[in-house]
């Protein structure tokens, strides 16, 4: 198998650790995410170098919390612990593939110039 289960107790680790992590915010009753779990399971053993990682939502609650996901499926990609992309609902094979691709071609030190500036700029901006 492709994909990995995540719990509350190896999450930070896995998104603390160099290069690009999938998060697969699920849960066994959602039809949605059963129709996605192929499609997700598929790209994964695609892209082995890349962390394909799936969170069941009703074991874990207070992550899913900390993360205020609201609607199942959700994906999120991490890259070098950046998060770069959060949306909600299943995605077409080649949506999710696009998906890969994008998140490859990044310029990290161009993402984490931005995420910097973004930082100063919301540090500047709320009162002392």
């Amino acid at each position: 198998m492709a994909t990995r289960a995540l719990s509350k107790d190896d999450f930070k680790g896995a998104l603390e650790k160099p290069g690009i992590v999938f998060l697969d915010w699920w849960a066994e009753w959602c039809g949605p995410c059963k129709a996605f779990a192929p499609v997700y399971e598929r790209v994964a053993e695609a892209n082995p170098d890349i962390t394909f990682a799936k969170i069941d939502t009703d074991r874990e609650q207070e992550l899913a919390a900390a993360f205020n996901i609201r609607s199942i499926p959700t994906l999120m990609i991490f890259r070098d612990g950046i998060p770069l992309f959060a949306q909600p609902g299943a995605l077409p094979q080649q949506a999710l593939e696009e998906l890969v691709q994008k998140v490859r071609a990044l310029d990290m030190d161009e993402v984490r110039k931005a995420v910097t500036q973004e930082q100063a700029a919301q540090e500047t901006e709320s009162p002392s």
